[in-house]
This record gives C-alpha cells, sequence and structure tokens, in this order.
C-alpha cells in the first residue's frame, strides 16, 4: 500500500456539497470494487476513487483485501483497528489479504467482518472494499449492490471482469455493474470495451453495464475526468443507501451460455 498516496485534489464545489448532503447518515455506505489482476494500475485507480471521496469530506476506509494487496498486520487478527493506517485527513487504509476467508462462517459468509470494521472506524462513512469476487460475494451475501468492476485496454483484464460479473451474478444475486476503465478517455477502443463487456453481460448473463468511465493511468490526478467519476461515485453511493436492509436472494443464478471475449 505504501505506493497507494492520495493527492486530495479539489472537486466542484457543487458536486461534492451534493455527495454530503446525500449521504450525510450515520451508517457506512459501501462500494464493492472487484479486484481484476490484469490490471496493472490498479493502485492509480484507487487513488482517483478515493480522490473523489475526500473532495467531499467523506471519511473512506479502504478495505483492501485483494489476492495481490499486502497482507494485514500482525496485530489485526486481535484488533482489527490495530490494522487501520491513516493516510489522509479523510482516507484510511486497511491491508486485508486473506481476512475475509479467515472471517467465513460456518454459512459461508463473512459479512460480520465488516460490521466489526464499522464498529472500531465509526467515523468512516464510505467503505470501499477492493476484493475478487468470491470474497465480495462472501463478504456480502444479503445485501443488494452493484460491483464495481476493473478493466483495462488487454483482452485478459476483460475477460476477468465478465468472469467476476458472472460469478457475482450466480453467487450474489447482483446483475447490474458498473466499469472503471485504466484506458485514455480520448482512446477509441475505451468505448468499444465498455460496449464489449456491456454486450457480453446482456447476451450471455442478462446482466447489464450501467455506467463506465476511462481513467488515462498516467495523467495526473488533477487532469482526471471528475466529473464523469464523481457522477459514477454517486450512483454507487446511492445504489449502497438503497441496500441498507438485507434482502432475500435468489437460490440460483441466471442459466449461463458459453462466450469468448477475445
Amino acid at each position: 500500500m505504501h505506493e497507494f498516496d492520495v493527492f486530495c485534489a479539489s472537486a466542484p464545489t457543487d458536486q461534492a456539497h451534493g455527495l454530503r448532503r446525500m449521504f450525510g447518515g450515520t451508517a457506512a455506505s459501501h462500494i464493492a470494487l472487484v479486484a481484476n489482476p490484469h490490471v496493472a494500475f490498479t493502485s492509480v485507480l484507487l487513488e482517483r476513487l478515493t480522490t473523489t471521496l475526500a473532495a467531499s469530506g467523506m471519511n473512506t476506509l479502504v478495505v483492501d483485501a485483494a489476492d495481490s494487496s499486502p497482507a494485514p498486520r500482525e496485530l489485526a487478527a486481535l484488533d482489527l483497528r490495530a490494522g487501520i493506517e491513516p493516510l489522509s485527513e479523510h482516507v484510511s487504509y486497511l491491508a486485508a489479504r486473506g481476512l475475509p476467508l479467515a472471517h467465513v462462517d460456518t454459512r459461508g459468509s463473512s459479512a460480520h467482518l465488516l460490521d466489526r470494521l464499522q464498529s472500531v472506524a465509526p467515523d468512516v462513512r464510505v467503505l470501499l472494499v477492493h476484493a475478487g469476487a468470491a470474497d465480495l460475494a462472501r463478504l456480502y451475501p444479503q445485501r443488494a449492490l452493484r460491483p464495481l468492476l476493473l478493466a483495462a485496454d488487454q483482452p485478459e483484464s476483460l475477460t476477468h471482469a465478465y468472469a467476476s460479473m458472472k460469478l457475482l451474478a450466480q453467487r450474489s444475486g447482483w446483475m447490474s455493474a458498473d466499469l472503471l476503465l485504466a484506458a485514455a478517455p480520448t482512446s477509441p477502443r475505451a468505448a468499444l470495451i465498455a460496449q464489449r463487456l456491456a454486450s457480453c453481460a446482456e447476451h450471455f448473463l442478462g446482466a447489464a453495464l450501467r455506467e463506465w468511465v476511462a481513467i488515462d493511468p498516467a495523467c495526473d490526478v488533477r487532469d482526471a475526468p471528475g466529473e464523469a467519476l464523481g457522477s459514477l461515485v454517486a450512483a454507487q453511493l446511492l445504489m449502497g443507501e438503497e441496500a441498507q436492509a438485507p434482502r432475500h436472494l435468489p437460490r440460483h443464478g441466471p442459466t449461463q451460455r458459453g462466450m469468448s471475449l477475445n
């Protein structure tokens, strides 16, 4: 996580004010960021997300539980609070590789891990959970969320994003997703990648890709598409607010058919 430096650039004042008004309650909102090992610039995309949230004054805890993430601090096994590292005024970080599986109960759920994090960090307004699809299914067994997929301008990353969407549709009943794409917004391939994923999701899963934003990892954070990313983040938080109450999920996912993204 040491490479994950947060530069709290200013977002438009009206956008930040709107986020604060919409999500100023007591319970934390959740963003489920689906890990993708084929995206080389995940730390940059995380930075853009936390910068957008920090500009609104919302305290965010990044729960970094992807397979490629750092292992938790030794003391975190006894006290989760000891594993939380402040990065800036509004952003904290928990190295959490392996924690969802370590906290799984007899029903296969790790949801109580998030409850414990909320209790030891009561001032957190957003839990940004970065994990693989299987761990996200364990962490959110009874919550309706719209996962935020990661992808880049390589076929392997797109195939992995689709596979994650398929697993979450089957296990969690999540039938829509958003996409954060590591690519130049002006690249003609960016729109084609998003269209390809949306088409495969619709045709093979009956699922929908709702919103997508392309972020150029080579650009300075101040040059990032603030308005587009802010809109996506607001949509994610709104979905999280609507999903506060647990729901009963269908026992079976959609019927699957073969596909290829190459």
